[in-house]
């Protein structure tokens, strides 16, 4: 079996609009909306729904409040897919909806579901080019304001969990489901790339906050200069930032975050670690800290 990538959120909220209008400002194209649900995508063709928290049809949810319900993997063939509801037959429901997507629950009780990935192609984007004292890259072309996020795909999820089970909750994606430990923080979480992708992890349990619930999931953006964009173009739209700017320690990546009207945070990232299979899991006793670097400021100076 290879899974490939996150295909799909699906949310329980309080207020469709204000979560639909929240993630087209981050730059999702809203595909579908309703007075009951929407359904926004990226342009990888990944997908984002929203229905009200009191749907009958969505999974349990893990706390109270606005909150993701399921978590939809993408699988690269048919016979995966058979595969993998198979196996989880063995020791827990299954059941397969009209649209062929498997859904389950995982060790804490996560909604989880399978489906053929359908991954569509990226609009190209060349990189952009910087100039240093000793090397001149662009000659004669004026940067360009990229005024509002256009993120590429969802990168990755993470998820709270409770520290009693928290290595059973680790294991069912390793052992069950594929997936490789790339930095395992022993009071901390453990970072997981799924088998079809290279990133530095696709999906992080984490279990120092010793409670089940949604965390937050991670936007691509094209470069710094749109990370730094996204966020203001975030606050401009009066939504709040969760943390300062910085460059993460584990993953390497630049990081925003904010505040979501569906639960926990939404993260904008670039410039992520790659790993390659035979990269080692790297094992923390303690966790080594957040983050390389965090913006700091005297205050706001005067325009």
């Amino acid at each position: 079996m290879t899974i490939t990538r996150i295909e799909t959120l699906v949310f329980g909220v309080a207020d469709v609009g204000a979560c639909a209008r929240f993630h087209a400002d981050a730059g999702l194209e809203v595909v579908q909306q309703g007075d009951r649900d929407a359904l926004l995508r990226t342009p990888a063709g990944q997908t984002l729904i929203l229905r009200p928290m009191d749907d009958p049809a969505l999974p349990p949810a893990l706390e109270a409040g606005p909150t993701l319900r399921e978590l939809r993997w993408g699988v690269d063939g048919r016979a995966a897919l058979d595969r993998i509801a198979d196996d989880l037959a063995r020791d827990r429901p299954v059941s397969v909806d009209a649209d062929g997507v498997v859904h389950s629950r995982d060790e804490t009780g996560l909604g989880i579901g399978f489906v053929l990935s359908n991954p569509a192609t990226l609009p190209e984007h060349p990189p952009r080019t910087y100039n240093t004292a000793d090397s001149v890259a662009r000659w004669n072309d004026p940067v360009i304001p990229y005024k509002r996020p256009r993120p590429l795909r969802i990168a990755h999820l993470a998820y709270n969990i409770p520290k009693e089970g928290h290595d059973a909750a680790v294991d069912f994606y390793l052992s069950r489901l594929g997936f490789k430990a790339t930095d395992r923080i022993l009071d901390t979480g453990t970072f997981m790339q799924c088998a079809g992708d290279v990133e530095h992890h696709n999906f992080f349990l984490c279990h120092r906050p010793d409670a089940a619930g949604f965390n937050h999931f991670a936007l691509d953006v094209r470069d710094f200069d749109e990370l730094v964009e996204a966020g203001n173009y975030m606050i401009e739209r009066r939504w709040d930032e969760s943390r300062v700017m910085g460059r993460h320690l584990l993953g390497s990546n630049l990081y925003r975050f904010f505040f979501s009207p569906a639960g926990g945070r939404l993260e904008f990232i670039n410039d992520m670690d790659k790993l390659d299979k035979d990269f080692e899991t790297r094992v923390w006793e303690r966790n080594p800290g957040h983050h390389l670097w965090s913006l700091k400021s005297s205050g706001q100076p005067a325009a």
